[in-house]
């Protein structure tokens, strides 16, 4: 097995007593029979051009997350192997990768993420041995890119975005998509937490755009129908 790269020790170092309220800001408990999810935070690194990580762009059909870029994950099943075998599963149905060239380094821990309704257990994963990668189902999948942490951190690419409920959190306009929402906020606690985050201008909010907003509002009435 072929250990870890240097440049992703600190990450790991770091999350090892790292808490939910470090990754995410408390917004509350979840009920007893909430839905729980898994996401695959998958950094792998090429020669053109260094330490990447893997993102989705949903399709804009879905009821749930419709058009929004995101980690590799989903629902985990009774026939899953917890988060991991639910992270891993669901990263190989959405992009095709080969799950063997992946190295499972840590389960983070679970966070609570009300406008899905959904208890989520980011994975952090090296991607030993990279395989190819794209949409294994356009109905599902739109888009499938490594994002260099170069571009991520790139204070350029930076801005926050605010949503009409008055939240306000951190984006990044990297391969083509606005990242933003629950993977926004993770991606950022991770960039910090590896040290690989550069200063970059905070004062730059934007209002969610519109068609990114109807997607959302989408997601919040199909939560508020399964409530009712």
């Amino acid at each position: 097995m072929t250990a870890a790269p240097a440049w992703l020790a600190p990450l790991v170092a770091a999350v090892r007593d790292v808490r939910a309220a470090d990754l995410m800001p408390r917004v509350g408990d979840p009920d007893e029979n909430v839905r729980r999810s898994a996401v695959l935070a998958l950094f792998g690194e090429t020669e053109t051009h260094g330490p990447d990580v893997l993102l989705i762009q949903r399709s804009a059909h879905l009821r749930s997350h419709a058009g929004q870029p995101a980690f590799p994950g989903g629902g985990v099943d009774e026939t899953d192997d917890g988060p991991v075998g639910a992270a891993l599963r669901e990263a190989t149905e959405e992009t095709g990768l080969d799950p063997s060239g992946v190295e499972v380094l840590a389960v983070l821990p679970d966070l609570w993420v009300p406008p899905s309704a959904n208890v989520v257990t980011p994975v952090l994963a090296w991607w030993r041995e990279p395989s190819e990668v794209g949409p294994a189902d356009l109905d599902e999948v739109a888009s499938v890119a490594r994002v260099p942490i170069a571009d991520l951190v790139d204070p350029a690419n930076r801005l926050q975005i605010q949503h009409p409920s008055g939240w306000i959190g951190p984006a990044f306009r990297v391969a083509d998509m606005l990242v933003w929402g629950f993977t926004a906020g993770v991606l950022d606690r991770l960039l910090d937490l590896g040290g690989w985050t550069r200063p970059w201008d905070q004062s730059v909010v934007e209002d969610l755009p519109e068609d990114v907003l109807a997607l959302a509002l989408r997601q919040r009435r199909a939560v508020q129908g399964r409530e009712a």
